[in-house]
């Protein structure tokens, strides 16, 4: 490997390995965030959730609530419309 080359690699390891220690950094905050969120009342695992779906596209996230309710319905886990007729 040329010197050049090498110092190319070097600087590349470099920059590499600072961003790591910023991402660290900012995942501490993260957590700060979430856990002061949590002393206040929310519930952080929730707060995931919603930021995840708030990422997806509206589409994505119709199908994966669709998708979920066929297998929680499928599961018994939520009541099908002739059982809640059948109710009222």
């Amino acid at each position: 490997m040329h010197s050049s080359d090498i110092g190319k690699l070097k600087q590349y390891i470099e920059k590499i390995e600072n961003l790591e220690a910023e991402k660290t950094e900012i995942q501490e905050h993260i957590s700060d965030v979430y856990k002061q969120a949590k002393l206040e009342g929310f519930d952080p695992k929730i707060m995931k959730k919603v930021i995840r779906l708030k990422k997806m596209k509206t589409e994505d996230r119709e199908s994966e609530d669709l998708l979920l309710d066929t297998y929680m319905l499928a599961l018994g886990l939520i009541p099908s419309d002739d059982e809640e007729r059948r109710e009222d």
